[in-house]
């Protein structure tokens, strides 16, 4: 397993949001966290990239404990977090954005072929669909081992959301996404599923498992 947490809890203030929490993501695949608003789905991610701190329990990769390693040194061995909200620089052009993640963006482009015509406007500017797709899009770019992304999909039509899983089931790394509800494309999948519920695991599987 790559990535996991392991008996994790976590404090804001007097409230534990996760509650010794224990789930793996496997080194390539995608894993799916679903839960409703306040499940935990967006605190696991962060307690994975070191963006909040345990009160206990562990973050293990690739065989190590990184629980007290800091986010931006995670960051360095190729892990890459996609939060839910300011994804982008929006002061910044689509193109300038892509470039802090890597001089050729024609990987990012390929996979969302209609950020070409909005390369040099502000990202602040765009709407919520197109940075989602500007924000995975610099993802695609970092070459990371493990990607996390919070509601890779909000804002974008059916077809461009069904487009995105399809990119990220495709990766050779291991991805892991918070969601709601599990996206109709992964039904049917071998994709693994934890499903949370103020601050616990209620179901850990396959995709298929839960239906």
């Amino acid at each position: 397993m790559t990535i996991s947490l392991c008996r994790a809890r976590v404090r804001y203030g007097p409230l534990e949001a996760l509650h010794g929490v224990t789930l793996a993501a496997p080194t390539r695949g995608l894993t799916v966290l679903l839960g409703r608003n306040g499940s935990g789905r967006t605190t696991v991610l962060r307690a994975l990239a070191g963006t909040v701190a345990l009160s206990g329990g562990a973050v293990v990769w690739d065989g190590a404990e990184v629980t007290r390693v800091p986010a931006y040194e995670r960051a360095r061995r190729g892990l890459c977090l996609v939060p839910e909200r300011r994804a982008v620089f929006g002061s910044l052009t689509v193109r300038e954005n892509l470039e802090l993640a890597a001089r050729d963006c024609s990987v990012a482009l390929d996979a969302y072929p209609q950020l070409v015509p909005l390369l040099p406007r502000r990202a602040g500017t765009l709407s919520g669909g197109e940075q989602r797709m500007l924000a995975l899009s610099r993802a695609l770019l970092a070459r990371a081992r493990v990607v996390l992304v919070d509601e890779p999909a909000q804002g974008m039509s059916p077809a461009v959301a069904a487009h995105t899983y399809e990119v990220l089931a495709g990766l050779d790394v291991c991805v892991v996404v918070a969601e709601q509800r599990l996206p109709p494309v992964l039904r049917g999948r071998g994709a693994l599923v934890y499903e949370l519920r103020r601050g616990t695991v209620v179901f850990g599987g396959e995709a298929a498992e839960r239906e």
